[in-house]
This record gives C-alpha cells, sequence and structure tokens, in this order.
C-alpha cells in the first residue's frame, strides 16, 4: 500500500446524520465556537479537500479564517492557506466558484476522460492543477500523489460520497463530527455516509478519542484502527 497523509473526516450534521437539508438556503448546524474549532483544524492541515457537488452546492472559501492562525503558518515557513483539493468525475467545476478564487494553490484531480475539458474551463485560474485520477477516480493513487507533493495531513469536509468513499476503501484514521441537538427528518436530505460496505462495522469498531460540549452541539473525535494508515 502507497504511502498517503493522515486523512481526518470533518462534518457537522443533524441527530439524523443529515449535513443538510432540502431546501435553497444552507442549514447552519454549527455555532461560532464550532466555527471556531473547524478554523483550528483547517489551520493544522496541509490540504483540504472537498467533492465537486460541494462547491457547486455551498460555493465554500475552504480558508482560514483567524489571521493569528495565518500569521502563524507564515512563521512556520508554511503557506498562508492550505493547499485546496477537489475531486470530481465529470469534471464541470465553475471556475468563479469561491473555491477557486480564494486562498491559494489548488489541486483539482479528474476522471481521465474529464482532464481535458476541466483543464480547458480552469485554464485563466491562477496556481491551479488538474490531475488525472484514472478512468474511475482511483483514491488511493490521489492520496499518493499527495503524499508525493509534501501533503502529510489532510482534512476532508465532505461530502457524502467523499466520506463513504474514505471509510468503504478503509483510508481514513480519524472522524470529527459536531452534532447539532436537532433533527431534520428528510430522507432525501444529504448524510454524512451514504451506504457502503464499511470496514468500521459491529465486529471493528472504532476508538472514542475524545468527546466535549460546543455550546448546545456535542464533538466526538474517533480513531480509525487499520492495516493502511499512515
Amino acid at each position: 500500500m502507497p504511502e498517503r497523509p493522515h486523512v481526518i473526516l470533518s462534518a457537522a450534521m443533524s441527530l439524523d446524520g443529515h449535513l443538510d437539508d432540502t431546501t435553497p438556503d444552507r442549514l447552519m448546524l454549527s455555532d461560532d465556537a464550532d466555527f471556531d474549532r473547524v478554523d483550528a483544524l483547517r489551520a493544522a492541515s496541509d490540504a483540504i479537500m472537498v467533492g465537486a457537488e460541494t462547491i457547486r452546492r455551498d460555493d465554500p472559501r475552504l480558508v482560514i479564517r483567524d489571521p493569528e492562525r495565518r500569521a502563524d503558518r507564515v512563521r512556520r515557513g508554511l503557506a498562508e492557506h492550505p493547499v485546496k483539493v477537489t475531486v470530481t468525475g465529470a469534471g464541470a467545476l465553475d471556475p468563479e466558484a469561491r473555491f477557486f478564487t480564494t486562498g491559494g494553490h489548488k489541486l483539482v484531480y479528474c476522471a481521465d476522460a474529464a482532464v481535458p475539458t476541466q483543464a480547458d474551463r480552469l485554464a485563466t485560474v491562477p496556481d491551479t492543477e488538474v490531475v488525472a485520477a484514472g478512468a474511475l477516480v482511483d483514491f488511493p493513487g490521489i492520496l499518493a500523489d499527495l503524499k508525493r507533493r509534501g501533503i502529510e495531513r489532510l482534512m476532508v469536509e465532505g461530502g457524502s460520497s467523499l466520506h463513504t468513499r474514505f471509510l468503504a476503501e478503509d483510508l481514513a484514521d480519524e472522524i470529527h463530527l459536531a452534532i447539532a441537538p436537532f433533527f431534520v427528518g428528510d430522507d432525501q436530505a444529504p448524510r454524512f455516509v451514504r451506504a457502503a460496505e464499511f470496514p468500521q462495522n459491529a465486529r471493528h469498531r472504532m476508538t472514542l478519542a475524545e468527546t466535549r460540549p460546543i455550546g448546545d452541539l456535542v464533538f466526538v473525535r474517533y480513531v480509525i484502527e487499520s492495516g493502511s494508515g499512515s
């Protein structure tokens, strides 16, 4: 198994496991204190990954908000913001999305067939690379490439399909969850993970490493013991 970064899956979800609802407006699951926790985790990461659907749906910036944290990274010889990474099969990403117009270096991993189209769409976006990731998007291959680029700690912020792939393929080391005290109650709303055959099951339980309240949320951190850890 090729070496890979230490992978942390990060999400906020409702009590019934939803990342959002189905309304046009973004569902606010976290509070300011939890946003600050996420900002600190970003600042401690070498790269942040989201899926293409998250870029289309949420238009995230994925930058460090706290100027002191940015300054501390620069003092340590790091870029002001972590590398931003996304993965897409079809390659239809908008160059005007905030993922591309903010922050520093961007990596776009595409299915091989989508590389020419996506490279053309992003040709005018500064500091952005489009990288072939295999016919069906090879996640171990992506992680091996990130490791070769010096990425030691990767934060994965969703969405459902990415979290599912990392867990089902046994490629994650930790899960950080903030759980909001309400239900969404909509089977059509996106969940933390989709249906899959997970190696983290009743016979192979994860290790509870931390729990603490954050306002009216509960933060939970699990460590995943697997044969594919970094």
